[in-house]
């Protein structure tokens, strides 16, 4: 269950998920990029995530594990002003936002050459997806999924085959995102 804040940050990502029965947040990426969607307005269940900005960081945290091209001369990072983004050089080149540092002033957005660090996903508030593990039970789905008009958003037991561009990220996320691979490139 849930034990701190810190188990869901990106620095404590676990790198090598394995596969089991328990019920994963499942977030299409695709979906959410396709441009139908006029914006996040998904409701949240936890108290302090007002406008939900709990899904935002499930976002931004499976953009930068997935979509990110972890390029060798990071211009995101450069671009920082304030040193907010991070390349954890030890972790594949995952990147990191420290979010007490980050004033949103959204330059890491526009420095990338691919557009892959979407600005709406670079708030300037601290959050944390907690994916309702305390407030969850068998017959009560998190309010983010109830409240998504597009479906984006599912539990789905982490044990099921995996479609094509469909990946474990951390203990508790499935997600759905056409995936740039340095190999195939």
């Amino acid at each position: 269950m849930f034990t701190s804040a810190e188990q869901f940050h990106h620095a404590k990502l676990n790198q090598n998920p394995k596969a089991d029965n328990k019920q994963r947040l499942y977030i299409d990426l695709d979906v959410c990029a396709s441009g139908e969607c006029p914006g996040c307005n998904l409701k949240c269940s936890y108290f302090y995530h007002e406008d939900n900005n709990g899904i935002y960081s499930v976002a931004e945290l499976a953009t930068f594990v997935l979509v990110c091209r972890k390029c060798e001369e990071p211009h995101c990072v450069n671009a920082c002003p304030v040193d907010a983004l991070e390349q954890q050089k030890d972790k594949g080149k995952i990147l990191v936002r420290h979010a007490m540092r980050c004033i949103s002033c959204k330059s890491c957005s526009h420095a990338c050459p691919y557009g892959t660090i979407y600005p709406e996903n670079l708030p300037f508030l601290v959050h944390n997806c907690d994916f309702c593990l305390d407030r969850r039970d068998k017959n009560n789905e998190p309010l983010c999924i109830a409240s998504c008009p597009l479906g984006a958003l599912k539990l789905v037991a982490g044990n099921k085959e995996l479609d094509e561009n469909t990946f474990l990220v951390g203990d508790n996320i499935i997600v759905h995102s056409t995936h740039w691979q340095y190999e195939k490139a």
